[in-house]
């Protein structure tokens, strides 16, 4: 088993800036890729960032150009930098990583942080 504790969330005002953090409990397993989600009220859940561990990102459209995934590469944390908050980034974050044990991978889950993008 695997735990994701995240941090960093929380209410900021259009135009601003939050750094959220997750990390994974050690363990025999190596981590293969983290990445970051959101899930907005009345909405699915949906892919924001991710990262492979070997330097491969992948980021969701409507982030392009104002966030950053970081920290992955042999870490167990992962970091998202949100530049230029939209009211329409308020949601739910939630981490993912995907642990590795030989040829077996599992996925897990952060608890969430919210984030509210208001004035």
């Amino acid at each position: 088993q695997v735990q994701l504790v995240e941090s960093g969330g929380g209410l900021v005002q259009p135009g601003g800036s939050l750094r959220l953090s997750c990390t994974t409990s050690r363990g025999k397993f190596t981590i293969a890729a983290m990445g970051w989600y959101r899930q907005a009220p009345g909405k699915e859940r949906e892919l924001v960032a991710r990262s492979v561990n070997g330097g491969y990102t992948q980021y969701a459209d409507f982030v392009k150009g104002r966030f950053t995934i970081s920290g992955v590469n042999g870490g167990n944390t992962v970091y998202l930098q949100m530049n230029s908050l939209r009211p329409e980034d308020t949601a739910v974050y939630y981490c993912n990583a995907d642990a590795r044990w030989g040829k077996v991978e599992r996925s897990y889950w952060g608890q969430g942080t919210q984030v509210t993008v208001a004035s």
